[in-house]
C-alpha cells in the first residue's frame, strides 16, 4: 500500500499546510481539507508517510464529530446547507480513488491561537513539567505521583499553536484569557472538559485509556464556538491498552507514541530532516493506528 505524502489538487488554492493536513480554499464559505500519510514527530515532519493513516484519522475524526455534535457545533456541513459534494470538488476519479477517505468538506471558521489540551494522565510534557516543578501549566498536583499515573481529575493544560516546524509551548489557563478573554477562555476549557470525559468513558469500555488530548476550536460570523481539525484521533491524543497498562512507565500505545520511543532509541537531535524510518517500524505503526480505529468504532 503507497502512503498519500501530499494531495496536490492543483485546480484548487493551496491556502494552508501544516504538519499532516492539506488545506484547500472551496469559496467564501467551504474548505476542503485533505488528510496526508505525513507523521510529524517531535514537531518535524518525517520524510516518508504511514499507508492508510490519513483515512484512519478522517474516519476516527468524522466518528467523534458525530458522537459529540449533542455538545458542541463542529466544522461539518449543517443539516440542510448548500454543500458541494466531493465529485464536483475533485473530478477527476482516479486522483479521487488516490485521495481515498482523506478528504473532509468543512466549514470556513476562525481558528483560535490556542490547542486545548485535557491529561487524564501524567505523561509526556505534563510528566515533564511535573518532575520539575510539582505542577503542569500552573495546576498544583499531588506529591509522589509516578509516571503514567491517573490524575484525580482530569486537568485542562492549553498549550500555544506553533507554526510547522517550531514546537508548541504549555501554558497557564491565565494566558489563555489574555489571548481570548476571560468568558471564551473559560468556556473552551469547560467543554473540553466535558469532551475528554464523555470520550474517555466511551473508551474505557472499548478497552482504550485515552491518556490526553487536544481540541481546538473556531469561531463562525456570528461568534460561536465550533469544533474544528482533528478530534481525538492517535494523532492529537495518547491511546494505550487498558489491559497493558501500569503506572510508573510509559505505556504501550496505539498511537504515534511508538515512533516517539523508536526514535529516542537512535538518539536523533530531533531537528530536521528527520531520519528515514525502518519498514517495519512504519508497517508496525500503521497497524497501530488500524486497531485503535478498530477499538473506538468498531
Amino acid at each position: 500500500m503507497i502512503g498519500l505524502y501530499a494531495a496536490k489538487i492543483d485546480h484548487l488554492p493551496l491556502i494552508g499546510q501544516g504538519k499532516v493536513r492539506d488545506i484547500y480554499a472551496v469559496d467564501d464559505e467551504w474548505l476542503l481539507i485533505v488528510t496526508s500519510d505525513r507523521l510529524s514527530a517531535f514537531d518535524v515532519v518525517l520524510p516518508q508517510p504511514i499507508p492508510g493513516k490519513g483515512e484512519v484519522l478522517t474516519r476516527v475524526t468524522r466518528f467523534w464529530l458525530a458522537r459529540t455534535a449533542h455538545l458542541i457545533p463542529n466544522q461539518l456541513p449543517q443539516q440542510g446547507a448548500n454543500a458541494p459534494a466531493l465529485e464536483e470538488l475533485i473530478p477527476d476519479p482516479e486522483q479521487r480513488a488516490h485521495i481515498g477517505e482523506r478528504a473532509m468538506l468543512v466549514q470556513r471558521l476562525r481558528p483560535l491561537p490556542v490547542e486545548a489540551v485535557v491529561r487524564g494522565y501524567l505523561i509526556g510534557s505534563g510528566w515533564k513539567d511535573y518532575q520539575r516543578e510539582g505542577a503542569v501549566c500552573g495546576i498544583a498536583l499531588p506529591p509522589d505521583l509516578v509516571q503514567a499515573a491517573r490524575l484525580p481529575e482530569p486537568i485542562y493544560t492549553p498549550a500555544t499553536k506553533a507554526e510547522v516546524g517550531a514546537h508548541d509551548e504549555n501554558i497557564r489557563f491565565e494566558q489563555t484569557q489574555e489571548l481570548l478573554g476571560d468568558d471564551l477562555a473559560a468556556k473552551v476549557r469547560d467543554i473540553s472538559l466535558r469532551l475528554y470525559k464523555e470520550a474517555a468513558a466511551y473508551a474505557a469500555a472499548r478497552g482504550i485509556i485515552i491518556a490526553d488530548t487536544k481540541f481546538e476550536f473556531g469561531l463562525d460570523h456570528q461568534g460561536r464556538l465550533h469544533l474544528i481539525d482533528e478530534v481525538l484521533t492517535p494523532d492529537s491524543s495518547r491511546f494505550w491498552p487498558a489491559d497493558a497498562y501500569r503506572p510508573g512507565s510509559s505505556p504501550p500505545s496505539f498511537d504515534k507514541q511508538f515512533v516517539r520511543d523508536y526514535l529516542e532509541s537512535i538518539q536523533w537531535d530531533k531537528r530536521p530532516p528527520g531520519p528515514e524510518l525502518p519498514a517495519e517500524i512504519i508497517a508496525q505503526t500503521a497497524a497501530k493506528y488500524a486497531e485503535a480505529e478498530r477499538r473506538l468504532t468498531g
